[in-house]
């Protein structure tokens, strides 16, 4: 029952109270080596996220999502819904890479990464700061009058502000799908040209807002369903930011100083001929030495709670693992600043496994990582085969429906209609061969279709082919499909000819 009694944090959120009610957090301001790191790191992917959309590639951009129209672009490189299951098999990779980094690394990219925890703690988070203060000043703030402090100037000004990152976000989003060009002809036309676009902005920005502003460590905690995963995908050599338990307890505290008696000794300590062992003077020095010690015969942990305090999702990390931990290392930094002033070793919370933490020893590999590296290795060469072999001009070729051959001196021609695919960034002008018929004439209804890059071109054409040539009704054509001279894709057709 003991045990039982150790493990009841588990059964609930540290973000939700006994009554189901909300406890919002308001975490001390970290700083520290990692947290340093960590601001490094999210400029940088910051960069590249609102960056990404203005780059081109040969006029088209560097990664477009066009959801509705089921159209991608991909380090410049078009694929039309044709390559769906390209991405069928990319996502496969991306839930099986996902799967294998977690076992070994824990949820390292949750802290590191994911743009909600990077939005939230390096931007929204510091702007908060920046106007409310630290956490003491922020539950002041709070809890006092809307008089009081200019709290309604503050809280104005910082929601203003997050309304406006929102909206910046928002629209960095939507650029992302329907490209900076479509975004900038929204912004900069009558919203009654582009009412479906303005709402869409409206609505993402909304999002945001309610997001950063409000629901904040509860989208980690509730809504993503990655944290839930750790239970069955990390084990003792997975690595995750850990208390160690076995140098760290039992917990002592420091000892707080305490005011010496004053010596009565009259004679001055110069002059002092009494050379006694219990010089008043000595044992004062003696008192004072233990000021801003730990008390003896206990662990590093000084149980000063600022692991907690410095925690976006308010648990305590000495706990053990939980769902609510997004390894941002913030416990690490305020860790690390305490060891440092009672002089003992950093490292008391770090990134580390449960083995290495008991035994002194982890082993990263085991056949669970064998296992998921094998799947990952195969799937990367299949979609690498599939990528390889991918024609640049992909074409659809088929008889128009309804209508029967004809037959003119013995040369009998069906109707087709083609759909030409462009995935490649070139324009080119695009010929047809029947393969198994030498003879056989093709005429285009119109001109000769030249394919532009990344677009889709239609028309029909008609195949003839001298009936004599014929072995059957119904004959199979294998079309090559040439583009400026070079073959690039070949495809098959049925021909319909007179009963034989």
């Amino acid at each position: 029952m003991k045990e039982v009694a150790q493990e009841a944090y588990r059964d609930k959120l540290a973000t939700v109270d006994s009554k189901g009610k909300r406890i919002w957090i308001y975490p001390k301001k970290p700083k520290g080596k990692y947290y340093d790191i960590r601001k490094y790191v999210s400029y940088f992917l910051l960069l590249i996220l609102f960056g990404m959309p203005f780059i081109k590639m040969n006029g088209v951009p560097f990664m477009q999502f066009n959801i509705p129209k089921s159209e991608f672009i991909i380090f410049g490189i078009y694929f039309p819904p044709q390559d769906f299951h390209l991405f069928v098999i990319a996502m496969l990779i991306g839930m099986v890479f996902i799967v294998l980094f977690t076992v070994i690394y824990g949820r390292l990219f949750c802290g590191w990464i994911c743009p909600q925890t990077i939005f939230m703690e390096m931007v929204f988070r510091r702007i908060e700061y920046w106007i409310e203060g630290d956490y003491k000043s922020q539950i002041k703030l709070n809890k006092g009058p809307m008089s009081s402090n200019g709290k309604i100037r503050k809280k104005v000004l910082k929601h203003t502000i997050f309304i406006l990152i929102s909206a910046f976000i928002a629209h960095t989003f939507l650029s992302y799908i329907i490209g900076v060009d479509a975004l900038w002809d929204i912004i900069t036309s009558p919203v009654q040209e582009h009412w479906k676009g303005f709402a869409a902005m409206v609505i993402f920005t909304g999002m945001f807002y309610g997001v950063f502003a409000f629901m904040r460590e509860q989208v980690c905690t509730t809504i993503c369903p990655y944290g839930r995963l750790q239970g069955v995908l990390l084990d003792e050599n997975s690595l995750a930011v850990s208390y160690d338990f076995v140098r760290g307890e039992p917990r002592g505290h420091l000892i707080k100083p305490r005011k010496g008696k004053k010596s009565d000794c009259k004679d001055g300590c110069s002059t002092c001929k009494k050379n006694d062992s219990n010089c008043p003077a000595d044992l004062l020095k003696a008192e004072l030495d233990k000021i801003n010690t730990v008390e003896p015969v206990k662990g590093d942990c000084i149980d000063c709670d600022l692991c907690i305090k410095v925690c976006p999702t308010g648990i305590d990390i000495r706990n053990g693992t939980q769902l609510e931990c997004v390894n941002c290392t913030a416990c690490m930094d305020a860790c690390d600043e305490v060891m440092i002033k009672i002089k003992k070793p950093t490292g008391l919370i770090r990134i580390d496994s449960y083995n290495a933490i008991t035994k002194g020893v982890s082993s990263l590999w085991n056949s669970r990582v064998a296992a998921y590296s094998l799947v990952l290795v195969l799937l990367i060469g299949l979609e690498s085969f599939l990528f390889i072999s991918r024609s640049s001009i992909e074409t659809l070729l088929l008889r128009t429906p309804g209508m029967l051959y004809q037959e003119d001196k013995g040369v009998i021609s069906n109707l087709y209609n083609y759909q030409l695919i462009n995935k490649s960034n070139l324009e080119s002008e695009v010929q047809f061969k029947i393969k198994n018929f030498d003879e056989a004439v093709i005429e285009f209804v119109g001109q000769a279709p030249i394919t532009q890059s990344n677009k889709i071109s239609e028309g029909a054409l008609f195949i003839k082919i001298d009936g004599q040539e014929l072995k059957s009704r119904k004959t199979t054509l294998t079309v090559e499909v040439f583009a400026d001279g070079k073959l690039i894709d070949e495809t098959k057709t049925s021909f319909i000819g007179p009963r034989k």
